[in-house]
């Protein structure tokens, strides 16, 4: 079962917050009432780490089409008139 940490809290409980992460799931940290981070099992973030793809690989693999990728050779923007 996930909880929700005040940092301070968490950080006075770290191994508390540990042995909960790795027995109940992922235990979110906040500050100031705001959701700041997640504290989870090594075994969960090498799972998760799995799925995770590169951002230039999504590029790469992206189609393209009839994109034109030729760049203008006129003025970036206009001068002042003469």
């Amino acid at each position: 079962m996930q909880r929700t940490w005040q940092i301070q809290e968490a950080k006075n409980k770290l191994s508390e917050v540990v042995e909960a992460a790795i027995e109940k799931g992922p235990q979110v940290l906040t500050h100031c009432g705001i959701e700041v981070a997640v504290v989870i099992s090594f075994p969960e973030y090498l799972e998760l780490k799995k799925t995770l793809v590169p951002l230039s690989s999504l590029f790469r693999r992206a189609p393209l089409g009839d994109l034109d990728l030729e760049r203008d050779q006129g003025p970036s923007r206009p001068g002042p008139e003469q």
